[in-house]
């Protein structure tokens, strides 16, 4: 290590290049940006390059302890320069995204300007709530088209209510879609089969799920007994003959059975 303006310096060997880069990679960390934010913020308002700026300034105050820094310093980061940066950020107060606010430092009682991102996470907030109304919604015109509809209608709401009530919550529109795919596709039998053997081995996903309905229907399975052979010819594949037992020890070797076939 050397001493350059103060600062300890680690000397890489000479050739080294990568061993540097990923040294440097390691050291300089990552800057943390919520997905939600990523998903939604054009949903804000929000431009690419204000996202950006956004993005800069995350990093400039979890990395470098910057709370106010200036559109000079903002512009060496942006492709625009200062004055992408001077323009971003008076858009960004404007649309009430950030706002300047006053910050005490304990140690030497001193209090500074500084960017405050709470209205950031309010507004996201908003439209995160928004997107989820707008999404519980669309579910439950879904689920009145069934409960109005004819049998096969009601068959598929049912299976609706059992799927929501396995997760302990409503499904989403695209979960409501995959459900009745699979109904169309493979019927209520096998689709009730899928579901309680996911809820079994605590599987929780449609995933999973969809992994075994589409080994069933690869395999041209349309009955449980058709299932029921297809596992016993896969056990006697792999040597592993069922033998009597009582009810837990036969639980369990369902368990394994499905982790087994559908998992791996």
């Amino acid at each position: 290590m050397v001493e350059r303006n103060g600062q300890a310096v680690k000397q890489y060997r000479e050739g080294n290049i990568t061993a540097a880069f990923g040294t440097d990679l390691f050291i300089h960390g990552v800057t943390f940006i919520p997905s939600l934010l990523l998903k939604w913020y054009t949903h804000m308002g929000l431009t690419e390059s204000e996202m950006m700026l956004i993005i800069h300034l995350l990093r400039l105050r979890v990395e470098e302890g910057e709370l106010y820094p200036a559109p000079e310093r903002l512009g060496a980061l942006l492709s625009g320069g200062c004055s992408q940066a001077e323009r971003d950020l008076a858009s960004l107060r404007q649309k009430g995204i950030i706002a300047v606010t006053q910050y005490f430092h304990e140690g030497n009682k001193t209090v500074t300007e500084g960017y405050d991102f709470e209205p950031l996470f309010e507004k996201l907030s908003e439209v995160w709530a928004r997107g989820k109304v707008h999404e519980i919604e669309k579910t439950q015109a879904i689920l009145d088209g069934t409960h109005a509809g004819g049998l096969e209608d009601q068959e598929l709401g049912r299976l609706y209510e059992e799927f929501a009530g396995e997760f302990g919550r409503l499904l989403s529109p695209i979960e409501a879609e995959q459900v009745s795919r699979w109904y169309t596709n493979l019927g209520p039998t096998l689709v009730r089969e899928a579901l309680r053997r996911a809820v079994l081995i605590g599987k929780h996903n449609f995933k999973y799920i969809d992994s075994i309905l589409f080994e069933w229907h690869k395999n041209n399975l349309r009955t449980i007994q058709q299932v029921q052979e297809y596992e016993r010819r896969f056990q006697e594949r792999r040597r592993r003959p069922r033998k009597a037992g009582d009810t837990q020890r036969n639980r369990e070797k369902e368990k394994a059975l499905i982790k087994e076939l559908y998992i791996s």
